[in-house]
């Protein structure tokens, strides 16, 4: 939903720092490695040992990257090869993010929490490969309450604030996540059967 309402607004913002990494011979992909590798590396370094509120700052800070990398794409001309490589670093953030709290709910003795978090490991890659799959068969599977930006949002406030001292807020943040993400599986699923029907 994020997608379509907000667009216009981070462009005005993104656009100008895109143009200016590229104008310094950076390119959209090495942002976009860049951008994966931190966002990994904070994930699962120190979500784990419970340092959420720290993680879920410096994992915001590497997932915004992917904003200015796809405003370097847009300028200096998308490619093919940075499409399917921005795809991939996307889906290997989001793993290790939902990975990270699962397992530090794990850690922490919370054991639903840590099925929720399973959930949205889960849910959150099916969502992606529903809307990949339909394009490679030429229909569509756009929308749903929960994409990739309403989930890194629920999922990096509610760590980031238990982690300055809220408790429960991330085992709320993860079941509201864990049921967003299924609906959001069916409405794609749904979205392409529409397509299908469109297209016969």
């Amino acid at each position: 939903m994020l997608n379509i309402f907000a667009r216009a607004s981070v462009s005005r913002v993104t656009d100008p720092i895109g143009a200016w990494l590229l104008a310094r011979g950076l390119t959209p992909n090495v942002v976009t490695v860049v951008g994966t590798v931190g966002a990994v590396a904070s994930a699962l370094w120190f979500i784990p040992r419970g340092q959420l509120f720290l993680g879920s700052a410096l994992v915001t800070f590497f997932v915004l990257l992917d904003l200015i990398d796809g405003a370097m794409a847009r300028a200096a001309g998308p490619t093919r090869f940075g499409a399917v490589l921005d795809a991939t670093c996307d889906r290997i953030a989001d793993g290790a993010l939902f990975a990270a709290l699962t397992w530090y709910a794990l850690d922490s003795g919370a054991r639903w929490t840590a099925v929720a978090g399973f959930v949205c490991l889960v849910a959150s890659q099916v969502i992606s490969y529903v809307k990949a799959r339909a394009e490679a068969t030429g229909l569509t599977a756009d929308g749903g309450i929960a994409e990739r930006a309403e989930r890194f949002i629920v999922a990096l406030a509610g760590a980031g604030v238990q982690g300055l001292g809220v408790p429960h807020l991330l085992d709320f943040a993860l079941w509201l996540l864990a049921a967003m993400t299924v609906v959001t599986v069916l409405q794609r699923v749904l979205a392409v059967a529409k397509s299908a029907r469109e297209a016969a």
